[in-house]
């Protein structure tokens, strides 16, 4: 048992039985400061129980808002045509919301009703950054009837799953994580067209980073590989897989508009 869980432990069975604490609150007295004493320890003991976040977790995210800032306004200044401007435009704000939400989420520790929210944004920028991903790809390799498929189905899809993990934030990983994958593997009927106008090293980047999404994914739904989980937990395993996953496909996206 760890340092923190024996004292959690000791905490509580102090606060039954009316002892007093090594912090020096007294557990034994009368009336109202009995009580007090006794919800002091309580809550003391539930702030031991918590789990200890990993020392690096959010950082990775920390480090790519400012890179996910830069490299979509290179990517909207070198872009050929308003249409492609447009889209990536698009795409860079979905990427710096989902890294900069994060970030705050992680780094921080915001109590039960900030935990919650920031949960809800950190989970709905998933779907915001699959359909971002798709704008531009959709926008600059597709022919207009088949962009305006794909743009409807990714953020129709986006939406009802915003409002999924919005109106859900307790739903089963087992359940919710599909989801994601299902939202970001819609554009897979479209890669023949992504070949033909794009190229091979288009493609196989955009291929390659939807495994790396999914691997990340698969991390999080079982939540391993745990390698440290005081410093680099399953969760910072899961982050580093969605960086590597952006990366390749901001890299498609630059080659497909420049």
């Amino acid at each position: 048992m760890s340092h923190d869980a024996a004292e959690a432990e000791y905490t509580y069975a102090a606060a039954a039985r009316g002892e007093h604490h090594e912090d020096g609150l007294p557990c034994g007295s009368q009336g109202g400061e009995s009580g007090h004493s006794v919800a002091a320890l309580v809550e003391r003991a539930v702030d031991l129980a918590e789990p200890i976040k990993p020392r690096l977790r959010g950082w990775l995210h920390a480090g790519m808002v400012p890179a996910a800032l830069i490299a979509g306004i290179v990517l909207i200044c070198l872009t050929r045509t308003p249409q492609a401007a447009v889209a990536c435009a698009v795409y860079s704000v979905t990427a710096w919301l989902l890294f900069a939400t994060s970030a705050i989420y992680h780094r921080g520790t915001w109590g039960p009703r900030g935990e919650a929210v920031l949960r809800r944004l950190d989970h709905a920028n998933i779907f915001l950054i699959i359909a971002g991903t798709c704008t531009p790809l959709a926008v600059v390799l597709l022919p207009p009837s088949q962009r305006f498929v794909l743009l409807w189905i990714v953020w129709a899809g986006a939406l009802v799953g915003i409002a999924f993990r919005v109106l859900w934030v307790g739903a089963p990983r087992w359940l919710y994580t599909p989801c994601y994958l299902a939202l970001g593997w819609a554009p897979v009927r479209y890669l023949p067209d992504f070949l033909h106008t794009g190229g091979a090293a288009v493609l196989t980047l955009v291929v390659a980073g939807g495994l790396l999404y999914s691997a990340g994914a698969v991390v999080y739904a079982l939540q391993r590989p745990d390698p440290s989980p005081r410093w680099f937990g399953f969760h910072e395993v899961f982050h580093a897989f969605t960086v590597a996953a952006f990366t390749a496909h901001y890299i498609a996206i630059s080659l497909a508009v420049y």
